[in-house]
C-alpha cells in the first residue's frame, strides 16, 4: 500500500527543519526518511529517451536544411542517450553519405543492420554506402536482402537499380577500352577532397559547381576523364592529386608551332611527351617578352623590399618600394592592396580608399582573383569605418563590407560588417538619448496603462527606452504591460534586463516572479521571490509570491491536479537545461535508485548539501514527489 505523499510545506519542514511560514524562505536541508520518487509519466528510464528524441528532431531538422555536419553531431548526440536505438544510427549514416563519408556511413549502416535485421531501411543505408565506396556487387546484395524483407519498398528499388547499372559499367570497363586514361582511378576516394581543399591552386575549383559536378562525374565512371582533359583545371588537379606540379597546356598555337618547324614527321610518344613539358624559356622570345618578364622580376623584389619595410614600420620607405612595383607591373593588384593596407596603418584612409578602388578597377579589367577583390573592398570598408563620426557615416562601410562577402565569403570581413554594424546601432542611441524625453515618454505610458490602453502604453515605454535604455523602472513598466497583454516571453525579458541594471531594485523581481506564476514555471517563481527578498526582506509582495508558489506547489504533491496540467507542468520542466543537467547526472541517477531502492544509501546521499539542493529542485518542479 503506497504512503500518501508529503505535502510541500511537511516536506520543507522536515527538509529544512524550520518552522512555516516565516520570513527566512531559503530552505535548509536535513536528512530524513521518506522517500523519493519520480512521478509516473517521468520514470528515470524514459529521460535519455525524450532527450533522445529531441536531438534526433534537431539532426532532421539540420538534415533538412542541408546541414549535415550539425545533423551528424545532433544524431551522435542522440546515440550517446540511446545507443541501441537502430533509426539514429540509420539516419546518420544518410548524413555520411551525403557528404561522401562513405566508410563512416557503411559502419553505421552495419550498425543499424544489427541492431534491427529485419528492418528494410537498414539495408537501404548498407546498399548506398557500399555503392559510394565503389563495391557495387555488395551493394546489389545488399539491395536484395532488404527487397526481400520488403518486395514494394520504392527506394529499395531505385537503388538496386543504380547497383545493377554500376556493376555494368564495371564489367564494361574491365579490361579498360582503347583510349581509356589511366587517370580516372585517382579520383576514387573521400580523401581526393582533402587533397584538393589542402592545395592553394584548387582550393578555389571547390566553389565552382561546374567543377565540383566534373569531378563526381569521374568518380561514377574513372573513364569519363577523357572529356575533361581539355579543362585546364583538371590538368592542375592531377597534379595535385599524383604530388607534382603540372602547369595548364598552352593553346594551340604554341604548342604546334614546334611541329611546323620540324615537317610533318610523326613524333615518337616518348619524344612529344617531353616536347609537350613547359621549358623554363621559349627558344625564342621576343625583346618586348624580355622586357616584361624582367618588369615583373623587378616589380616582385619591389614588393619583398615594401613587405619588409612594412614589418620593420618603416611605412614610407614600403609606400614607395610598392608605387615602385605599380610602375613596373601594372597587371598585379596586390602591389595597390599593399600599398593601401600601409596608408591605413599610416591613417592616411582617404589615400587608402583611393587605392582600394584602383584595386578593384584594375582586378575586374585584369579579371583577378575574386579574393584579392575581396580583400581591396575589406580595406576600403576599415578606412570607411574610420573615418566615420556618426552612425549615418557607417552606412557606407556596411554596404562595401557586404559587397566583399559577397566576392568572398571571409571571416575576418564579416566580423568587421558585425563590428560596424554593432558600432552603428551604439552610436544611434548614443544620438537619441535625451533622458528628458524618456521621462516624458515614460509618464505618457503610465497614463495610458491606468486607462488599460495597454498596447499604447508599450509603444511609449519602447519610445522611453530608445530615448533612455538604461531606465530599469520603464523595463519594469513595459513588463506589466506584456503580462497585461499575455506576451509572457516579451514580458520575462524586461524584468530580466530591469533586474541587470539595478538588482536591488524589487519591483523587477514581482514582476518577474509573476510572470513566472502565470507560465506554471513555480519552482523558477519561488526562486526569484526568493532572491528578491535577499534585496528587501519586508517585501509584502514578494512574501505574498512565495506563499503562492508554496501552495501550488503542495497542490502537485498531494496530487490535487489533473494529469494533464502535471504533465505540462513535467514537459516544460524538462526543456529547463538545469533539469536536463540533473537528471542525467549519473550521480543523481544513482541517487534516485537509491531513494527507491536502498534507504540505507539514499540517507547518506542527503548529507551531501549539493545532493539536497538538487532534489529540492527537482521536487518544486514536479519531476520527483515524495512519499
Amino acid at each position: 500500500m503506497r504512503a500518501a505523499p508529503l505535502s510541500f510545506a511537511q516536506a520543507s519542514r522536515e527538509l529544512a527543519n524550520i518552522p512555516e511560514p516565516s520570513n527566512d524562505y531559503i530552505l535548509r536541508h536535513k536528512p530524513f526518511s521518506r522517500s523519493l520518487s519520480l512521478s509516473p509519466s517521468l520514470a528515470a528510464d524514459s529521460l535519455p529517451s525524450s532527450m533522445a528524441d529531441d536531438a534526433k528532431a534537431k539532426g532532421n531538422a539540420a538534415f533538412s536544411a542541408g546541414r549535415f555536419d550539425d545533423s551528424i553531431r545532433y544524431f551522435s548526440d542522440a546515440i550517446e542517450l540511446a545507443p541501441t536505438n537502430h533509426v539514429l544510427y540509420s539516419n546518420r549514416s544518410a548524413a555520411y553519405a551525403s557528404i561522401q563519408r562513405y566508410d563512416d556511413a557503411l559502419a553505421d549502416a552495419n550498425k543499424t543492420i544489427e541492431l534491427k535485421p529485419d528492418w528494410a531501411k537498414g539495408y537501404s543505408r548498407l546498399g548506398a554506402a557500399h555503392l559510394g565506396i565503389g563495391q557495387a556487387d555488395q551493394a546489389v546484395a545488399a539491395y536484395e536482402k532488404g527487397l526481400a524483407l520488403e518486395p514494394s519498398n520504392e527506394a529499395l528499388k531505385a537503388g538496386l537499380a543504380d547497383a545493377r547499372a554500376a556493376v555494368a559499367r564495371k564489367s564494361r570497363a574491365a579490361p579498360p577500352p582503347q583510349g581509356g586514361s589511366p587517370f580516372g582511378n585517382i579520383f576514387q576516394g573521400s580523401e581526393v577532397w582533402t587533397k584538393l581543399a589542402a592545395d592553394p591552386t584548387t582550393r578555389g575549383y571547390l566553389q565552382q559547381p561546374d567543377f565540383l559536378q566534373m569531378v563526381q562525374d569521374i568518380q561514377r565512371n574513372p573513364n569519363n576523364i577523357n572529356a575533361y582533359l581539355s579543362d585546364p583545371r583538371m590538368m592542375q588537379v592531377i597534379g595535385v592529386l599524383f604530388n607534382f606540379k603540372m602547369k595548364a597546356r598552352t593553346d594551340e598555337t604554341d604548342s604546334e608551332s614546334p611541329e611546323q618547324e620540324r615537317g610533318n614527321t610523326q613524333p615518337e610518344p616518348a619524344k612529344k611527351a617531353s616536347e609537350s613539358e613547359p621549358v623554363p624559356e621559349p627558344m625564342e622570345v621576343t625583346d618586348e617578352d624580355k622586357e616584361a618578364r624582367q618588369s615583373k622580376a623587378e616589380a616582385q623584389k619591389e614588393k619583398e623590399a615594401g613587405n619588409a619595410a612594412y614589418k620593420k614600420k618603416n611605412f614610407e620607405t614600403a609606400i614607395q618600394h610598392y608605387t615602385r612595383a605599380m610602375d613596373l607591373d601594372d597587371k598585379d593588384i596586390s602591389y595597390i592592396t599593399n600599398r593601401a593596407a600601409v596608408y591605413l596603418e599610416m591613417g592616411k584612409y582617404e589615400e587608402c580608399i583611393k587605392d582600394c578602388d584602383k584595386a578593384v578597377e584594375c582586378g575586374r579589367e585584369l579579371h583577378a582573383d575574386f579574393k584579392m577583390i575581396a580583400r581591396a573592398l575589406t580595406r576600403k570598408g576599415t578606412a570607411l569605418m574610420k573615418l566615420a563620426k556618426s552612425s549615418k557615416d557607417f552606412e557606407p562601410a556596411i554596404e562595401i563590407f557586404q559587397k566583399a562577402l559577397t566576392e568572398h565569403r571571409n571571416p575576418d570581413t564579416l566580423k568587421k560588417l558585425n563590428d560596424a554594424e554593432k558600432a552603428k546601432k551604439e552610436l544611434e542611441q548614443q544620438e537619441y538619448f535625451d533622458p528628458k524625453i524618456a521621462d516624458e515618454e515614460r509618464e505618457k505610458g503610465n497614463e495610458l496603462f491606468k486607462q488599460q490602453k495597454y498596447p499604447d502604453a508599450v509603444k511609449h515605454y519602447t519610445e522611453a527606452l530608445r530615448r533612455n535604455p538604461k531606465d530599469p523602472k520603464v523595463y519594469s513598466n513595459r513588463a506589466a504591460c506584456y503580462t497585461k497583454l499575455g506576451a509572457l516571453p516579451e514580458g520575462l525579458k524586461d524584468a530580466e534586463k530591469c533586474i541587470e541594471l539595478d538588482p536591488s531594485f524589487s519591483k523587477g523581481y514581482t514582476r518577474k516572479g509573476a510572470i513566472q506564476f502565470f507560465m506554471k514555471e513555480y519552482d523558477k517563481a519561488l526562486e526569484t521571490y526568493q532572491e528578491g527578498l535577499k534585496h528587501d526582506p519586508n517585501n509584502q509582495e514578494l512574501m505574498d509570491g512565495i506563499r503562492s508558489c508554496v501552495e501550488q506547489i503542495n497542490k502537485t504533491n498531494r496530487g490535487d491536479i489533473s494529469p494533464e496540467e502535471l504533465k505540462e507542468r513535467q514537459a516544460r520542466a524538462m526543456q529547463d537545461p538545469e533539469i536536463q543537467n540533473i537528471l542525467t547526472d549519473p550521480v543523481m541517477r544513482q541517487v534516485l535508485i537509491d531513494f527507491q531502492e536502498n534507504p540505507k544509501a539514499a540517507q547518506d546521499h542527503l548529507k551531501n548539501p549539493q545532493v539536497m539542493h538538487k532534489i529540492q529542485k527537482l521536487v518544486s518542479a514536479g519531476i520527483v514527489q515524495m512519499k
